[in-house]
């Protein structure tokens, strides 16, 4: 097979070029999967998911987040932007689903994201209700919203005396680096991420990977967070639109499952109409590299097939 096409185009930010790819499969196409990333990743990480819904005949698509991958310029890392970061990203994302959707239309249109990616797609459902055909939310989760709050407003108070560019050691420590105190004996400071030592031993060495936020991207994210955890909210999206999460029942972000299911109570207080929870036991924050990633893969095929394909 060969690689996957790459696509270029101005954020909604009005400085950077966003870059995403997209991987084709043999034949006609069945459906658009987008995928959404999470935090100090890149979309190229995806390339075996990609591959994997290749073979059902689904076109994979995905970019770059701004401060991520190749979108970030030298020095940008970790960064969206000194105000309305996390509207630029949810902006940008929706560029990406018009330009797929025009060039292959007339078919299924679904949107996958994973961990920050999901807080993301979850905003996008209430910011661009009935423009997909499914959603699926990997490594979501839902903090209590007091301790969101107050990891804001530290976000917001660091960025005021050191500047949108800094990265605080504190502010990592109460967040992505407390991750780890879950797993003892550990062998990395990232093995909340999977059971799956070469999967993690990948990631360690990926040169586009395993920067710190910014204290404005904490800002922006937890300012997301805020966003999808409020009922009035919810209730704009579509509620005919099916739902799938899927994550590993000792994932830290999902609050070892329990914060996977407070946030499926919450899709179905909206009223959403058709809503699936898979949760893996003892899988981690990274089902697509878990050690059992052919299974959540299959499975997921297997909801899409039922869900969107077929119909």
């Amino acid at each position: 097979m060969t690689g996957p096409d790459h696509i270029s185009y101005p954020s909604s930010d009005g400085i950077h070029t966003i870059r995403a790819q997209a991987w084709l499969p043999p034949g006609q196409p069945r459906g658009v999967l987008q995928i959404v990333h999470g935090v100090a990743e890149h979309i190229g990480r995806y390339d075996h998911v990609a591959r994997f819904f290749n073979d059902s005949g689904l076109i994979v698509c995905g970019e770059d987040h701004l401060g991520h991958g190749r979108t970030a310029r030298s020095g940008e890392f970790g960064f969206f932007a000194s105000e309305n970061g996390w509207d630029f990203l949810v902006q940008d994302i929706h560029a990406l689903r018009l330009l797929a959707g025009a060039r292959w239309p007339g078919v299924p249109y679904v949107m996958l994201g994973h961990s920050m990616g999901s807080f993301l797609t979850r905003t996008y459902l209430i910011r661009y209700p009935g423009t997909l055909d499914a959603a699926v939310l990997s490594g979501t989760g839902q903090e209590p919203a007091p301790r969101v709050a107050a990891g804001r407003f530290l976000a917001q108070l660091l960025c005021k005396l050191r500047g949108p560019k800094y990265v605080s050691d504190l502010a990592y420590r109460l967040s992505l680096g407390a991750y780890n105190q879950n797993f003892q004996p550990v062998r990395t400071p990232v093995d909340w991420l999977s059971r799956d030592t070469a999967m993690i031993d990948l990631h360690l060495r990926d040169p586009l990977c395993n920067f710190r936020p910014t204290v404005s991207m904490f800002r922006d994210m937890l300012g997301g967070i805020q966003f999808i955890g409020q009922p009035r909210n919810l209730a704009r999206m579509d509620l005919d639109t099916p739902i799938y999460f899927f994550s590993g029942s000792r994932d830290p972000v999902g609050g070892m499952g329990q914060g996977v299911a407070h946030v499926a109570k919450l899709f179905d207080a909206a009223g959403c109409r058709d809503v699936t929870v898979k949760l893996y036991p003892d899988g981690r924050h990274e089902m697509l590299n878990e050690i059992n990633r052919q299974e959540v893969m299959e499975e997921l095929r297997v909801w899409l097939e039922e869900r969107v394909l077929s119909k």
